[in-house]
């Protein structure tokens, strides 16, 4: 929605009405649900990181043309995720604001189900299934960049050396 393409083939992103300083995470609704991270799902303190959940999601999407977690709520949207890449590190959980909403008191996913009787089952199927992409490098870069621990997520810095930007192979892993 909220990115354009030029008749050039440049690739624009709009709307920045709700960013705001990293220091100063004053919004309660923030991203849009498809592209919202676990951090804000699960309740979490977020940071820029949040911005990388996104771009893995958009990407995602540009390449399939439909959304990678399309949750028709936020229930919904965690188990789109769980869907592929299991439950979150039990950390996660335990520090989530929100965990009671997603997880039962045993910390097990609760089972959801869409308007159209769908049920996610957690790690039924992979990023390459979910995509339907072979393609190495954007499928590592999306990866990292849909990390559940944001600390554990690439960052900006290390995106732009990753082989699926540069289109060469690095001799240093990026972490």
């Amino acid at each position: 929605e909220n990115i354009l393409i030029s008749q050039t083939g440049n690739i624009k992103i709009i709307d920045f009405g709700s960013a705001c300083d990293e220091r100063q995470t004053v919004y309660t609704y923030i991203q849009s649900r498809f592209y919202r991270s676990p951090e804000v799902l699960l309740g979490l303190p977020y940071s820029s990181a949040i911005d990388m959940w996104s771009l893995g999601c958009i990407l995602a999407e540009l390449y399939t043309g439909v959304p990678i977690f399309p949750g028709e709520n936020e229930q919904e949207q965690l188990a789109c995720i769980m869907e592929v890449f299991g439950p979150p590190e039990k950390h996660l959980i335990e520090k989530s604001t929100r965990k009671k909403i997603f997880f039962d008191s045993m910390g097990k996913p609760r089972l959801t189900v869409s308007s159209k009787g769908r049920r996610r089952r957690p790690s039924s199927k992979t990023l390459q299934q979910a995509i339907k992409c072979d393609d190495e490098p954007f499928l590592d870069f999306l990866t990292r960049c849909l990390r559940w621990d944001p600390d554990r997520r690439m960052k900006p810095e290390e995106a732009i050396r990753h082989e699926f930007i540069t289109g060469q192979k690095t001799s240093v892993p990026v972490p």
